[in-house]
């Protein structure tokens, strides 16, 4: 992955971000279950959003840890 993150990541990009498999990241694209556009046929994400996704769903876990 470059050195420079673009604002709006391909899927194989925003894969590398997220070190998970290309496959893992269609399934969450597909389900709905994180924050992306369909383009034609293609899926794009914007660094921001995942960004904030991410801490989210950061937040979520410690909330549910200290239930």
């Amino acid at each position: 992955m470059p050195d420079s993150i673009p604002q709006v990541m391909t899927i194989e990009e925003a894969a590398g971000y997220l070190r998970i498999p290309l496959s893992s990241l269609y399934k969450l694209a597909q389900g709905g279950k994180i924050p992306c556009q369909k383009v034609g046929r293609h899926w794009r994400f914007r660094k921001e959003t995942i960004d904030r996704w991410l801490d989210q769903k950061s937040q979520d876990t410690q909330k549910s840890n200290n239930s």
